[in-house]
């Protein structure tokens, strides 16, 4: 959760988003008794409006019981069930998967991502009776070897050690934790509950009926980010053919998971028309003018240690024939490949 002293939050009027939450002014709410006063909930939801720099998506997650802090009053909204659900099927949480939840409210995603799929995981939040009922709740049901919740500010949290990183957060906290969350490991799921990551353009975007909803629209959306590796810059390889070696170079630029750029094989050289980036797997291919007509050269691998390790094919535009040798050629070929920068990464803009 984050600092109670009026920092990043003091704007927010104590409101709290939860099931996959976090607390304005370190106020948090205890599960039991629904609330007897729809006024609160209707607060909640002219707050998130007046708060979001863009209009609100579709659906704030009102359709558990609402109840009044014993601190203070801020209501707590937690994440319907079908949505929680939801966030764990996009993401396909698995057993070996780790789920960090930032805001955790009464644990429902981590407990169920263990209940369900049998991962590890995580809650941090700021209220200390959830963080104790949430603890409580995974040792009846024979969880507590497998998940644990502790009182902690997400903002100071390690989020290294998580394959799936889940939230329910409004959209100035987001921002904050947009940096952090790019830089996670490649392949890292990044799953939120109605509110986007800012410009980073969500990989999958899912929508749930929530029917039984107390307030809003009977539906939520849920987003999914997978995190790119990071491979912006100049490659430089060599490819074997034939008996021959031939050097190539491919200039990349990379907006998060979007690729783009250049690639020169020997002295023939074109754009890109196909890039793209998924966690570490990496592929890209242009087609460029050769002496027996076009060729089209791509690639398949992944990103490992500062290379991209893959397969490198060559397709040609019919069957050729060597300018060299005047033999025919096969219209496919394929060659095992190391390519390593040529160039000194430049520190992650709008990352990656």
């Amino acid at each position: 959760m984050h600092r109670c002293a009026g920092d990043r939050t003091a704007d927010m009027a104590g409101m709290r988003t939860d099931g996959v939450g976090q607390t304005a002014h370190c106020r948090g709410v205890r599960r039991g008794r629904p609330a007897t006063i729809a006024a609160s909930a209707a607060a909640v939801f002219a707050g998130m409006l007046w708060l979001a720099p863009l209009p609100v998506p579709a659906g704030l997650a009102l359709a558990q019981p609402v109840e009044v802090a014993p601190v203070a009053g801020a209501p707590y909204v937690s994440t319907p069930w079908p949505v929680v659900r939801a966030m764990l099927e996009l993401a396909r949480v698995g057993e070996t998967d780790f789920v960090l939840d930032l805001g955790s409210g009464d644990g429902r995603v981590v407990i169920e991502a263990a209940r369900s799929r049998g991962a590890r995981g995580l809650g941090v939040e700021i209220d200390p009776d959830l963080v104790l009922s949430s603890n409580d709740e995974a040792r009846q049901l024979g969880l507590s070897p497998r998940v644990a919740f502790e009182r902690r500010d997400l903002f100071e949290t390690d989020l290294s050690p998580a394959t799936v990183v889940t939230l329910y957060l409004l959209p100035r906290l987001l921002m904050e934790l947009q940096p952090r969350l790019a830089r996670l490991r490649p392949g890292t799921r990044i799953v939120s509950h109605d509110f986007r990551l800012g410009d980073w353009k969500p990989d999958a975007t899912v929508k749930v009926d929530v029917p039984d909803r107390a307030f809003g629209p009977p539906f939520s959306t849920v987003y999914l980010w997978v995190v790119p590796a990071y491979v912006q810059g100049t490659w430089e390889g060599s490819v074997a053919d034939r008996g021959r070696s031939e050097r190539f170079r491919v200039d990349l630029r990379q907006d998060y998971q979007a690729l783009s750029g250049n690639l020169r094989v020997g002295a023939r050289s074109g754009p890109l028309d196909r890039a793209a980036i998924a966690g570490d797997q990496v592929s890209f291919s242009a087609r460029l003018d050769g002496p027996g007509g076009p060729v089209r050269h791509s690639f398949e691998g992944r990103s490992v240690a500062g290379e991209l390790v893959g397969q490198w094919r060559v397709e040609l535009a019919g069957r050729a024939s060597d300018p060299v040798a005047g033999a025919s050629l096969p219209a496919v070929r394929t060659a095992d490949i190391i390519a390593r920068r040529s160039d000194a990464p430049a520190v992650p803009g709008r990352r990656p």
